[in-house]
């Protein structure tokens, strides 16, 4: 068993480090501190009178107020309820009215990073948020950190508001701000060479009326670490900007995103492929994939359709190296 899975773990040390409780159930380290600093939900004991050690008891203190902050609670009166011991039988906020917080997603047998990063969103905790995916991405990279807890994370979220009539979209909104940033910082913090247009390039666009972009930026910062030089145009392209983007870059290959079947316009993808550049007798076309659900069935006719986000950066980077 992980270490970091169980409260008895490290017995000789007297319990659990800050980091090890905060792994564990997917809170932020500071958050624990500040409900220490602030409620007195801590340890009852110290390493050498300084450094927080949790024990079992402790554990099961945070996990109610987990609990508790998830269904709604404010963090200082969820505190008042776990120190008074009585959390088990006061799940809604003290003015009795049901709480409108989220609860638990629905991730079925997620990976446990998953829960973490589910139970941060539920708790519109933005640290914890940060410090979840940029650990996930330092210790799996991209696009594992994408494939195995972002999305199924976002995807989460979006069948439980769904399924709510829309209500608790800020929880959406929020994550996917995070996870947008966290793919950024990731791709900024490993700097790699952009060519210029014609030596290989990846266009990425949204197709028009398109707004979802989390996957073309995980794809972008995937290109960009592996140094495949890449032009990501994000949301809602129009059409004429698109066609003229790739007659300017005379890219290598263009990526189409359509989250619904009402944005994927196969019309689009023909003409998109029909561009040419280069002299006459050895003009060039770009590759079109065509990517996101909105494509799901039979893809356009001479598109590609990769199976995931591994699939398309092998097919690009193949692609640019021509």
């Amino acid at each position: 068993m992980d270490p970091v899975m169980s409260p008895a773990a490290d017995p000789a040390s007297g319990g659990l480090t800050t980091g090890a409780v905060a792994r564990l159930l997917g809170v932020a380290p500071t958050t624990l501190r500040s409900w220490d600093r602030r409620y007195g939900i801590g340890p009852a004991t110290r390493e050498g009178g300084r450094h927080r050690r949790w024990t079992g008891e402790d554990i099961a203190a945070l996990r109610d107020m987990c609990r508790l902050t998830s269904a709604g609670l404010p963090p200082a009166e969820a505190a008042r309820t776990v120190l008074a011991g009585t959390s088990r039988d006061a799940p809604q906020p003290r003015s009795g009215r049901a709480s409108r917080a989220p609860g638990p997603l629905p991730l079925g047998r997620a990976r446990r990073e998953c829960r973490g990063l589910a139970r941060a969103a539920v708790r519109l905790d933005a640290p914890a948020m940060d410090e979840l995916l940029t650990a996930v991405l330092d210790r799996y990279g991209l696009p594992a950190a994408w494939d195995e807890v972002m999305m199924p994370t976002l995807h989460a979220v979006g069948r439980k508001w769904e399924t709510a009539g829309e209500r608790y979209i800020e929880v959406e909104h929020l994550l996917s701000w995070h996870v947008s940033g966290a793919l950024r910082a990731f791709s900024a913090a490993r700097p790699s060479a952009q060519g210029a247009g014609g030596t290989g390039v990846s266009l990425l666009a949204c197709v028009p009326g398109e707004t979802h972009t989390l996957a073309l930026e995980a794809l972008a910062a995937t290109l960009a670490q592996q140094a495949v030089p890449v032009r990501m145009f994000g949301a809602a392209l129009p059409a004429g900007a698109l066609e003229e983007a790739v007659r300017r870059t005379g890219p290598a290959a263009v990526v189409l995103w359509a989250q619904s079947r009402s944005t994927a316009s196969r019309s689009l993808v023909a003409r998109v492929a029909a561009i040419e550049w280069g002299v006459r007798g050895a003009r060039r076309r770009p590759v079109v994939l065509v990517a996101g659900p909105g494509w799901a069935g039979e893809p356009p006719p001479g598109a590609r359709y990769p199976a995931g986000l591994a699939d398309a950066v092998d097919v690009l980077a193949t692609l640019g190296a021509r």
